[in-house]
């Protein structure tokens, strides 16, 4: 067997296993309403949580922007590739999530990936959640620093294992909002453990900045914590609506981070139009209560009318509301059934998230209604005797 017949065979394990994955291809903008294969679907698929990925006035500061700014970057930041309006963004940034200073990246995987390597290497140690995103995880294999992965939210756990560490330099490493459950790590207690413990603490706010904390500035402003040995990384292509993500903490720390951070220092800059548009969408957020009002308000909404005996829906005030199947193929075929009736939820199953765990990952956003959270918890009732 050559290696391409070795391949196709883990294709055909991947498909007995009911985990290959399945790439959809939308006409319509970013939006609850989908159309596939000239077919229209209600989606809760997307992590847009404000609504802001099809906002007119967002996509006219991206016009604008292109028109300023042209279409590409042309070099990497340090080289040539960095400019004003980015410049202005990473200033923005900073004010709005109360640090010093903040460095933009492309994306939120170039972010995780990059930073902790410039943290830590061989012979240093990275403390980190079992859940967490697989960009963390990535990270801390770059970095070659001794990984310790603590159970899930476990911080007696995570304690012994900093108790008996002797590395000279440590970083807990968490997700705050962790994607595919849709909780939160207790985060002024994991501050007191790196204080404690002199480590670093980097937290990945992908999925609370925007929503959560005073006018969305997110989970860390929620938590009130602050720090120098805080990293804070933030995504720019969920409640944001555009693309890229920032870390910010202290001003020599981004220093560092800059000097350092591989994938910030080996890649083409992002588009300055990006720039332009995101500096609109920090405003929306800044003045987007009504927004988070809105969200709130489906959240309990689909909480209070899913009636649920067989399945689980996992503990969550975030938009993030997942339903837990346990079976793979259970799994997929109750995403297939909503799918006939019309209603586009992901069925996620191992590696994303641990085996025997498959789940359905619904994404509420301010730009669904009343009206599509009542259909999907009635068509989710109605399968679970049904299926």
């Amino acid at each position: 067997m050559n290696q391409l017949d070795t391949l196709r065979a883990e294709l055909r394990l991947l498909d007995a296993a009911f985990l290959r994955r399945t790439r959809r291809n939308n006409a319509l903008p970013c939006a609850p309403h989908a159309r596939i294969d000239g077919r229209d679907l209600l989606a809760f698929c997307s992590n847009d949580y404000l609504g802001l990925a099809s906002e007119p006035a967002l996509a006219a500061a991206l016009a604008e922007g292109a028109a300023r700014w042209g279409s590409g970057a042309g070099a990497s930041h340090l080289v040539s590739g960095h400019y004003e309006v980015q410049q202005q963004l990473e200033a923005r940034l900073a004010a709005f999530v109360g640090c010093e200073r903040a460095l933009y990246f492309s994306t939120g995987y170039m972010a995780n990936s990059g930073v902790i390597p410039a943290l830590v290497g061989r012979g240093d140690a990275v403390f980190a959640d079992r859940l967490n995103h697989a960009s963390l995880v990535d990270g801390m294999l770059l970095s070659r620093a001794s990984m310790h992965r603590y159970p899930h939210l476990d911080l007696t756990a995570l304690e012994r294992m900093l108790v008996a560490s002797t590395a000279p330099r440590k970083l807990i490493v968490t997700d705050a909002v962790f994607s595919m459950d849709g909780d939160l790590a207790p985060l002024a207690e994991l501050l007191a453990l790196a204080e404690r413990f002199d480590a670093w603490l980097l937290i990945d706010d992908a999925h609370g900045f925007g929503v959560l904390g005073p006018q969305g500035r997110g989970a860390v402003a929620e938590a009130g914590i602050a720090s120098w040995r805080l990293i804070q990384i933030g995504t720019l292509g969920k409640a944001a609506g555009v693309s890229g993500a920032f870390a910010t903490g202290q001003a020599d720390v981004i220093e560092w981070l800059m000097q350092k951070t591989r994938t910030y220092i080996f890649t083409t800059g992002a588009p300055p139009a990006l720039a332009h548009a995101l500096l609109a969408s920090l405003a929306l957020i800044e003045h987007g209560d009504d927004r988070r009002e809105r969200l709130a308000h489906l959240i309990d909404r689909l909480q209070t009318r899913l009636r649920l005996q067989r399945w689980t829906l996992l503990p969550s005030r975030t938009p993030i509301q997942p339903v837990q199947v346990g079976d793979n193929a259970e799994a997929l075929a109750l995403a297939r059934a909503l799918w006939n009736d019309g209603l586009w939820v992901p069925a996620i199953r191992p590696p994303t998230v641990p085996v025997g765990t498959a789940r359905l990952r619904i994404s509420l956003t301010a730009a669904h209604t009343e009206a599509d959270v009542d259909r999907l918890a009635d068509t989710l009732n109605r399968l679970e005797g049904a299926l």
